[in-house]
């Protein structure tokens, strides 16, 4: 298996190649040279760069220095080239015979309106005409935008949600629904999905472009499985590269930063980063071009005190009002680890108490934990490179072969924080495309490196210094008694507070402590083993304690072609695609393991080293699209439907059908209704973490047998409010064992249904226009979602040898039997209420007066709710408004542009498995200048972001962010001859 995908892959191109050669060598006419110069419409000067194809093929040049360009063609006399340039009008000219000299004058353009684009119907087309919202940001755009990189440039389109879970690692969104590790956005580069498989998310652009490479970015908000399958359920992006046979020379560029410039936690830092790229063309035939950046900072750091737990919850001891505020030993906080209450993986159940005269009293108390700044490493770096060579087979068809890698640290959020550390992720492409058709096959390699789990870490450095939970507990609630006994013989609420504080110094007596040599080798050695297991003596041979260390690598085959028909069919035009994918995991012994294995051997290392044999997961699915014209080109219908099957799942059909009605150039309406499946990702599928004893289980059936869990197992919820009212009762006399039967009610039984594919059903429409001479653009839309199948995760318990409803599951619920009564996991699985949200943006451009520019754009985001609640948190994720204001002028002196940009968001919820909390309004200001110095082809750029410095958080359990300022300076096209 691991040699078939490649080998065949790139056969079957090759084959593929020659066919379509062969009639291209049939042709003998030789080649006919045209020439010409491009100058700027008002100034007269030559234009640099400017691309010339002959429309219809892939042939094409660029201009030099001069402005000229020289271009060789077999197209037979008439033919239409296409001038495009950013910042200018694109034109066409005729070409009617050899020898022609052509002279053309670009005029500028303030607004662009009339870009083409791809990623919305997977052919080319107006942007005003596309049938879904589309953005694109081109070249122009990045380079203005306010923004340390052209990545970051994302946070200012209209209804993107950025997430930053690190310095390196940052994730688009939109319409609702965010987490940090977002798989239900697809990430694409040149077509390719930049997911990194096992991790379970794709990771921003750490393997994407290099800032000199970038030519633009298509970004799709909502569901676009029609035409490009699972994860794009709630949307893409497509970071397109530049062409080395258009873009050539040798460009240079170097940015220097400073963050951290006050209350984000850490002390000011440098933040540098520098690129190269050199790319050669032969003769219009061969072209090749070498990308190669390193970016290093000092990462922006989680560290929020809030409580998640507090008091007053049954999670905690409500009964026991000195334990508010700073004295709850049930403290579960955002950024701490091992002290996680909610997940009821670190407390401690202290029963036999008496406080205030009352016996047989309970306390809930946390084990310590740390704190994630000493758990995390504060530098981090992204190395990328990537190489592409490629060689065009006549004037329609070219094949190309690109190498990239990316090597990058970082933090990000998934059920628990992660470090990242050395991960690299590598890439594959081979793609043969012509003026109609496209096959492109890729593969995927990754290997997570030196990263580590923080949550296991952390529970890991309390349990291997600290003790057992048992023998913490016991020396807590001894030191409880002696504390009563010294003063004055009970606990009582005027000493409770300081009783409680003295137990949990005298439990963590010979605790590891941050700074010290003791943890730094203990962390280490833990960050080391590769085994999350708590119960580490349940395996052969373990290791003394527990580990941390994320080991996991993958390949992803993906192979994928499109025929675009619409010249061979009379009555419309027809594109045909399809794709096929498989996964190719090797097993850790930790998140992901050998299923025909025993169920105790699943975790346990194989003399040869390995842990079972390699897990796949495929797909395949095709798609077909129609359009067709009326009224003299004023309405094109859209019509598309996709079948999509995964072996796990009955086949899933998705279709499409939209319309877009344009009674003149200027005004463009919309309306799209469409479905969306999304197979759970390769995580949600498959994981089996035992993660702080709670094992995090795959939606797959078989991975249930023999556990239990969809059909004999407790929700956690209800396990809670159980032990609170068993423990309410213990206190008021009651017998332990008498008061849980007599409480078995609250129990909940889970009921699982076995998983199915998440589906979305949206409709959308919108309207774009390009007024005023093209100084003003207008683009709105509205669109209503509506999710059934959600996935999600649910805690649930399992009594262990014991069947739900009996005498024996309902005592091993009890907190004091939660080592030998229980299970507990964490489930991937389906929720049972369907969820519609609903939504609008609007976004405005307008040119007031000469080069001066305002835009804004409103984005409105809601989620409807429901009568009842379900068996797990969706978490909608999502601020209801969210607004950019920019005001600019890319050239308000000569050579001479600045550009503002206002961003705000108001406060909302945020939910997840690990942390849920409020997160605070966002009002930040942008801001950067622009110096060109053409004689040089140099762009000097000075600016930063939050220039105010307001620190913020964007989800809870996020970093704190504030001000980056930066200055960076770029050589673009030098030795271009």
């Amino acid at each position: 298996m691991k040699s078939f995908y490649p080998k065949r892959i790139i056969t079957f191109i090759f084959f593929l190649s020659l066919l379509h050669f062969q009639p291209l060598m049939a042709q003998e006419n030789q080649p006919v040279e045209v020439t010409g110069v491009v100058n700027d419409q008002d100034s007269k000067t030559p234009l640099i760069g400017v691309s010339v194809t002959i429309k219809g093929t892939i042939a094409g040049t660029i201009t030099d220095q001069n402005g000229k360009f020289k271009l060789l063609s077999k197209s037979k006399f008439p033919y239409n080239l296409v001038f495009t340039s950013i910042g200018y009008q694109t034109q066409e000219f005729v070409v009617k015979e050899a020898g022609s000299q052509i002279n053309i004058s670009m005029a500028t353009q303030a607004v662009i309106g009339n870009e083409v684009v791809i990623t919305a119907s997977r052919v080319p087309e107006s942007i005003l005409k596309s049938p879904v919202a589309i953005e694109k940001l081109d070249l122009r755009a990045l380079r203005e935008s306010p923004a340390p990189s052209f990545y970051d440039a994302l946070e200012n389109v209209k209804g993107v949600q950025m997430t930053t879970a690190s310095l390196t690692f940052k994730i688009p969104n939109t319409r609702g629904f965010n987490i940090p590790s977002n798989y239900r956005f697809m990430q694409l580069v040149d077509g390719v999905d930049m997911q990194a498989a096992t991790l379970g998310v794709p990771l921003g652009n750490a393997i994407g472009p290099t800032e000199l490479d970038i030519a633009s970015i298509e970004i799709t908000p909502g569901a676009s499985s029609a035409l490009y399958g699972m994860n794009a359920i709630n949307g893409m992006s497509n970071l397109i590269t530049k062409s080395p046979f258009l873009y050539q020379g040798f460009s240079f560029y170097q940015k220097t930063g400073l963050n951290h410039l006050g209350g984000t936690g850490r002390d000011l830092s440098n933040l540098t980063e520098t690129a190269v790229r050199y790319a050669k063309a032969f003769n219009n035939k061969f072209a090749f071009k070498v990308n190669l950046s390193y970016l290093r900072g000092t990462d922006w750091l989680s560290d929020s005190h809030q409580d998640q737990n507090p008091n007053n919850l049954k999670t905690a001891n409500p009964s026991f009002t000195a334990l508010n505020g700073a004295n709850n030993v049930a403290y579960d906080g955002w950024n701490k680890y091992g002290d996680d209450v909610l997940a009821g993986s670190n407390t401690v159940s202290v029963s036999g108490l008496t406080i205030n005269g009352k016996t047989n009293q309970t306390l809930n108390v946390a084990r310590t934990g740390y704190w994630e700044k000493d758990l995390v490493k504060p530098n981090v770096d992204n190395l990328k490179f990537d190489a592409g060579l490629n060689y065009r087979l006549g004037q329609s068809v070219e094949l190309s072969y690109d190498y990239r890698m990316g090597k990058m640290d970082g933090v990000f959020q998934r059920g628990n924080k992660i470090q990242l550390d050395n991960v690299i992720i590598q890439n594959h492409k081979l793609e043969l495309k012509g003026s109609n058709f496209l096959v492109r096959a890729y593969m995927s390699v990754e290997n997570s490196g030196d990263s580590y789990n923080v949550k296991p870490l952390a529970d890991n450095l309390d349990l291997a210094s600290g003790g057992s939970n048992s023998v913490w507990g016991t020396k807590y609630k001894n030191a409880l008694g002696a504390f009563a006994t010294n003063n004055g013989g009970s606990l009582t609420n005027a000493n409770l507070a300081a009783a409680t504080a003295y137990a949990r110094q005298i439990a963590d007596a010979g605790r590891v402590e941050p700074g010290t040599q003791a943890f730094e080798t203990l962390k280490n050695t833990i960050i080391g083993i590769n085994n999350w297991d708590i119960k580490s003596s349940l395996i052969p041979n373990a290791p003394a304690t527990g580990g941390a260390a994320l080991v996991q690598s993958s390949h992803m085959y993906n192979l994928e072609g499109q025929w675009d028909l619409s010249k061979a069919v009379k009555y419309f035009d027809l594109l045909l695609g399809a794709d096929g994918r498989v996964y190719q995991i090797t097993p850790d012994g930790n998140s992901f393991v050998d299923f025909s294995r025993p169920i105790d051997q699943r975790n346990v290392e194989l003399p040869d080293g390995t842990y079972g044999k390699n897990i796949y997961y495929k797909k395949v699915g095709g798609f077909a699209q129609v359009t067709k014209t009326f009224f003299d080109d004023k309405l094109k219908i859209f019509g598309s439907g996709r079948i999509d099957y995964n072996p796990y799942f009955d086949p899933k059909i998705t279709p499409r059908i939209a319309a877009v009605y344009s009674p003149d150039k200027e005004n463009n309406f919309r309306a799209t209704y469409q479905q969306g499946y999304r197979f759970p990702g390769l995580f949600e599928a498959l994981s089996y973490v035992n993660n702080g004893r709670v094992r995090r289980v795959g939606s797959l059936p078989f991975i249930n047998d023999g556990l239990g869990y969809l059909d004999n197992s407790y929700t956690r919820n209800s396990a809670v409010a159980f032990n609170s009212a068993v423990n309410a009762a213990v206190a008021a006399g009651a017998d332990r064992n008498t008061a849980a039967l007599n409480n078995r009610s609250l129990l909940v039984k889970a009921d699982l249904p076995t998983a199915n594919p998440e589906k979305i059903n949206s409709f959308e429409i919108g309207y774009k226009s390009v007024l005023l001479e093209n100084t003003l653009s207008l683009d709105i839309d509205a669109y209503t979602n509506t999710y059934t199948g959600f996935l999600g995760q649910v805690q649930v318990d399992v009594p262990k040898g014991a069947k739900i409803g009996s005498d024996a599951a309902v005592l091993d619920e009890l907190d004091a039997n939660r080592d030998a009564g229980q299970d507990r996991y964490r489930v991937y699985t389906n929720a049972k209420n369907k969820y519609t949200n609903y939504g609008s943006a609007l976004g405005v451009t307008y040119n007031f007066y000469q080069k001066y520019t305002v835009a804004g754009n409103v984005s409105y985001n809601k989620l409807k709710s429901n009568a009842t609640d379900d068996i797990f948190v969706t978490g909608f994720n999502t601020p209801d408004f969210a607004t950019n204001l920019t005001i600019g002028n890319r050239e308000v002196l000569k050579n001479f542009g600045f550009s503002v940009v206002y961003k705000w968001q108001n406060s909302f919820l945020w939910e997840s498995p690990l942390v849920t909390g409020r997160i605070a309004s966002i009002n930040t200001f942008d801001a950067q200048v622009t110096y060109r110095l053409p004689a040089s082809n140099a762009t000097i750029k000075i600016g930063g972001t939050d220039i105010f410095n307001k620190a913020y958080i964007q989800y809870a359990g996020g970093p704190t962010i504030g001000a980056l300022v930066y200055a960076s300076v770029s050589f673009e096209g030098l030795l271009s001859k």
